[in-house]
């Protein structure tokens, strides 16, 4: 079988229903699709042991901050990869920043364990389940999590740089 997005998307809303798989589409050519926190370890796991998709290598997994989005401002983003296929999906679970919870998925993919630590240490997403959940990159001692858009990208009270060079 050769895996198209369409067929794909098929066999995993066939599987999981359109309550827990919606917003499908490809942006790159890789299938994007967005489903829940209650759905997302089955889902990874199918992905992984069904036979024909074989989609066996997890690529990449991350978090992104969206604060102007009212309960989605968080998201965890998975991407993986059948190498036998040459094949690329792309997971995305939103949820407000005030439950920024997510199951572990150490026990499908032991490189998660340390893509978790980052994307806890930077986007304060914690992992129930995880077997070491903390920082791997900042200091224990800080009190935030970088990579939230609390902040403005540069101090507004320079005086030392001249703005024509920066094009404004």
């Amino acid at each position: 079988m050769e895996l198209t997005n369409e067929n794909v998307l098929g066999k995993i809303i066939s599987k999981f229903g359109e309550d827990n798989i919606w917003d499908a589409f490809s942006p790159d050519g890789i299938m994007t699709i967005t489903t829940n926190r209650a759905s997302i370890i089955d889902l990874i796991q199918y992905l992984r042991d069904d036979k024909e998709l074989d989609i066996s290598f997890l690529t990449t997994m991350c978090g992104i901050h969206f604060p102007d989005l009212k309960d989605k401002e968080i998201c965890v983003m998975y991407q993986l990869h059948s190498l036998r296929h040459n094949y690329r999906i792309r997971i995305k679970v939103f949820m407000p920043a005030d439950d920024a919870v997510m199951p572990t998925l150490t026990n499908i993919y032991a490189a998660s364990n340390w893509m978790e630590r980052e994307t806890f240490d930077f986007y304060g997403i914690k992992f129930t389940g995880h077997p070491n959940l903390t920082r791997i990159l900042n200091i224990e001692e800080m009190e935030y999590h970088p990579m939230l858009k609390q902040y403005p990208l540069e101090d507004q009270t320079r005086e030392d740089k001249i703005d024509t060079f920066f094009g404004r």
